[in-house]
């Protein structure tokens, strides 16, 4: 990605993304606000100049407004002289947040080199997640017990004190019993586990894992972010429908059902993670004065280390 500035044109797609959709925050439609932020995306997508993909989109499943996989974008296709580039997108990470005001949605993507990011439908991924103490300490083969007691050690922290992050869904009902039972202080969150994964490797955060199921484009784009950042991340792809086995059957080499390590999401040190707040929680949300929509972004640049948040300006 050397070649051409590339992380300049993928903020400005995040940005853009964060903006349209910040028009419909508490307004009760996250249809509205996603359709927004895709538009918006894929607008700033046909002028740069790359020759990219999307590797792993969202849409299919809850029939929203989408980048699809596989969709063409940027100004070179073909042109064998560009970066051929893959595209871990989620041009709206929590609709239902933007749509009744609620913290952490985000405009958010991971970008690495044609072939490094996993290519799978848009279907659910068990997680989990910590900071870079955790590396090798906690894994989704192990049970719940040995992860926080394993994250107790690593942390130096009690039990009593460990702050886990779940998402609040039926789903989770057994996890979370196990880890009440445990006296863990469970966080529920609706949405969002992106930032609740960058909350959990951040040790300024009072967040230390994060544990259950949400959408495998999120889980691409975390492990993106994870690789920068040197902290743990393991995914196992989880299927509702025959039609997301199926199509996961088409799409990956091996055993859909295996256990997907950081660097097996995103197998590039060549990879770059940003996330443009919409409303504020991990970063700052869209705010307009003066005529100008301002917004912040985190930047997590994989090869180089530098990890980041920026602030920019948009005319209105």
């Amino acid at each position: 990605m050397a070649t051409v500035d590339l992380e300049k044109y993928f903020l400005q797609a995040t940005e853009s993304a964060a903006i349209a959709a910040s028009k419909w925050i508490g307004k009760g439609d996250g249809k509205a606000a996603d359709g927004a932020a895709v538009e918006a995306m894929r607008a700033v997508f046909d002028t740069v100049p790359f020759d990219g993909r999307v590797a792993i989109g969202e849409g299919e499943r809850d029939d929203a407004p989408m980048l699809w996989i596989g969709e063409p974008l940027g100004s070179l296709q073909g042109d064998i002289n560009s970066p051929a580039i893959d595209i871990a997108v989620d041009p709206l990470e929590c609709t239902n947040h933007v749509a009744y005001n609620l913290p952490n949605a985000m405009a958010v993507l991971a970008a690495a080199p044609r072939g490094t990011l996993l290519h799978a439908p848009d279907c659910y991924m068990n997680k989990i997640s910590g900071s870079a103490e955790l590396m090798g300490e906690i894994s989704l083969d192990a049970s719940t017990s040995y992860n926080i007691e394993a994250t107790s050690n690593a942390l130096d922290k009690s039990i009593e004190s460990l702050n886990v992050v779940v998402m609040d869904r039926p789903r989770h009902k057994k996890l979370i019993k196990e880890l009440n039972d445990l006296s863990v202080n469970v966080v529920l969150i609706g949405d969002g586990d992106i930032a609740a994964a960058l909350n959990a490797a951040d040790p300024k955060s009072e967040i230390d894992l994060l544990m259950g199921i949400g959408a495998a484009p999120e889980g691409v784009i975390t492990a993106a972010a994870m690789r920068g950042l040197n902290a743990p991340f393991q995914g196992r792809l989880i299927f509702k429908n025959e039609g997301h086995r199926s199509r996961a059957e088409e799409m990956i080499d091996g055993d859909i059902e295996r256990l997907w390590e950081r660097d097996d999401l995103c197998s590039s040190d060549d990879a770059l993670f940003i996330g443009t707040g919409v409303c504020s929680g991990r970063t700052q949300g869209v705010t307009f004065e003066n005529g100008k929509y301002l917004v912040e972004s985190e930047v997590i640049d994989v090869s180089s280390g530098i990890h980041k948040f920026v602030r920019g300006s948009h005319d209105s």
